[in-house]
């Protein structure tokens, strides 16, 4: 495994990042989910995330079962707060209260008595950003998180909350997007915005929801037992799953081939190419995904297999900085 440090920090990180969104507390039953772990303990990595909203605070209890035993201080345990957790009123958001009731409800259930970086899992517009960072840097003091990150926030929003950071002394050192060769929204106002206000990028989904590993074929209905076929989490894959992007991922099967690698593993040493990027998130319902995707850090793309990516993608990338995902009452989408 290599590892990369996390944004003006002394943090370092695995640069395959192990992360349960999707996985567990649904769709994979809980001895499948730590034998996942266990694959992944197993190949170097460190790094764990999750969040209190994945599976309605489920992931994180498996994620604690999981990592119980093992020594902490070789851990990067992080999770997430944004997304409503109950019914209520302040069950949501980035006030004083949801943050600190969130917090301490995670550290329950991930067994834990702190978490190494604690992110806002949206940006939210309904609550002073001095409130929402005044309420992080407070559990930064009283020990339960030691660093703080973001997700998915839009760069005037980062460096704002920068600012703050800089002011009450924390170190607020990473941002969570989503970013693969197919969605490419960060590169022109987030990853710069970044460099110059010492944060990093954990990415999440550097397989297009699985799109760049090959499985899903132009004109055929997707495999009964993929994600794109699930009830519930498959409207998420539909923006990629035209025939024209499903031919153009096809068109990278040669590229893999020459070098020796997987489609997986080509998708996730794509994005580590950018060095802004400090790990790939990757989610795994069986070990042997964690074992091939794994081999994927520390690959060398050379410029002219880059060059010959973006030739095979051309207008099929989505670049548009305004789909950085926001929240529901900051736009349409959801």
């Amino acid at each position: 495994m290599e590892f990369r440090r996390l944004g003006r920090s002394g943090l370092s990180i695995s640069q395959i990042a192990y992360g349960n969104w999707l996985t567990h507390g649904s769709q994979v039953e809980e001895d499948a989910a730590h034998a996942c772990v266990r694959a992944a303990l197993d190949v170097g990595i460190t790094t764990f995330d999750t969040a209190d909203v994945y599976a309605q605070t489920k992931a994180e209890s498996v994620l604690g079962r999981a990592l119980a035993g093992q020594r902490r201080e070789g851990l990067e345990v992080f999770t997430k707060v944004y997304w409503p957790t109950g019914p209520g009123a302040n069950d949501r958001g980035l006030s004083r209260k949801h943050i600190t009731e969130s917090c301490n409800a995670s550290l329950k259930r991930l067994q834990t008595d702190y978490v190494d970086l604690y992110q806002a899992h949206r940006y939210d517009a309904s609550v002073p950003l001095e409130e929402t960072m005044t309420a992080f840097a407070d559990l930064v003091r009283q020990g339960k998180v030691l660093y703080l990150g973001v997700s998915e926030w839009r760069a005037e929003e980062i460096a704002a909350a920068a600012e703050l950071a800089r002011e009450l002394e924390v170190q607020l050192i990473s941002n969570q997007p989503q970013y693969s060769m197919l969605w490419r929204v960060i590169e022109s106002e987030v990853v710069p915005t970044s460099e110059k206000e010492g944060l990093s990028q954990i990415v999440w989904s550097p397989l297009a929801q699985g799109v760049l590993t090959g499985k899903y074929l132009p004109g055929q209905q997707p495999p009964a037992d993929s994600r794109a076929s699930h009830s519930a989490v498959g409207f998420q894959l539909q923006g990629f799953l035209t025939d024209e992007v499903l031919t153009r991922v096809q068109q990278l099967r040669p590229i893999a081939d020459e070098l020796g690698l997987s489609m997986a593993q080509l998708g996730i040493a794509w994005v580590l190419q950018n060095p802004n990027v400090a790990a790939a998130i990757i989610g795994a319902s069986r070990p042997e995904q964690v074992h091939d995707n794994v081999k994927a850090a520390g690959v060398q793309l050379p410029a002219e297999v880059l060059t010959r990516i973006d030739e095979v993608l051309g207008d099929v990338v989505e670049r548009d900085p305004d789909q950085v995902f926001l929240p529901a009452d900051r736009s349409s989408r959801s």
